[in-house]
């Protein structure tokens, strides 16, 4: 009887497997639908991947971006299920991500910083324009701007350029950084009042600006 009803089981068509989802416009949708379906996570990444790409670039350069962008998502993916709506954006998730990626180069982001400070002393050639692109926000205070985002703290560093580059609300950024809404204010506020002190009371990342 045993053996009849295993052949009975395996003759049996396997059941069809349901069909994902529709992809929806609704990120926070699309990364619980990835927990059942892993390939939809792709079209968080086509929509993201460029921006976040861009803010590591900013803040370590180029050679670091792809290999920590990437990494971004790959740790995203596999913290999908974590992911609660209720705290926050998906947008402000990523970014908490990639900062505390960044968090792993602090030495190099410094050095990137003095180095930018540097090239405010050295005469213009082919190619300066090109090099000093994108280094950070408001760049063409050069060197000033880059000895004063050297000589911030981390966490008020992280603030002030997700501001500057991913242009996050108090509340999104409290979110990346895991921090109070009333920490992300102090910070900012901070590190705003080193930058002016720095470039002569000329505050480049000042609300509306």
């Amino acid at each position: 009887m045993n053996a009849i009803s295993s052949f009975s089981r395996a003759r049996r068509p396997a059941e069809p497997e349901p069909p994902p989802p529709p992809l929806s416009d609704d990120v926070a949708a699309l990364i619980a639908a990835s927990r059942e379906h892993p390939e939809r996570f792709a079209e968080l990444f086509d929509r993201h991947y460029a921006e976040i790409r861009r803010y590591i670039d900013r803040r370590l350069g180029a050679d670091a971006a792809d290999d920590l962008a990437a990494e971004v998502f790959l740790v995203a993916f596999r913290k999908r299920s974590a992911f609660d709506p209720q705290q926050g954006t998906p947008r402000a998730w990523l970014y908490g991500i990639a900062t505390r990626l960044v968090s792993r180069h602090r030495r190099d982001e410094r050095r990137r910083y003095r180095a930018l400070a540097r090239l405010g002393d050295e005469p213009s050639g082919e190619g300066h324009a090109e090099r000093v692109e994108a280094q950070v926000a408001a760049s063409a205070v050069g060197a000033r701007l880059g000895r004063a985002l050297a000589g911030l703290s981390s966490g008020d560093r992280d603030v002030l350029l997700l501001v500057a580059l991913a242009d996050l609300t108090y509340p999104e950024i409290a979110q990346a950084l895991g921090i109070k809404y009333g920490t992300v204010f102090s910070r900012l506020s901070r590190a705003r009042r080193q930058l002016r002190q720095a470039l002569g009371d000329i505050n480049p990342l000042a609300d509306g600006e």
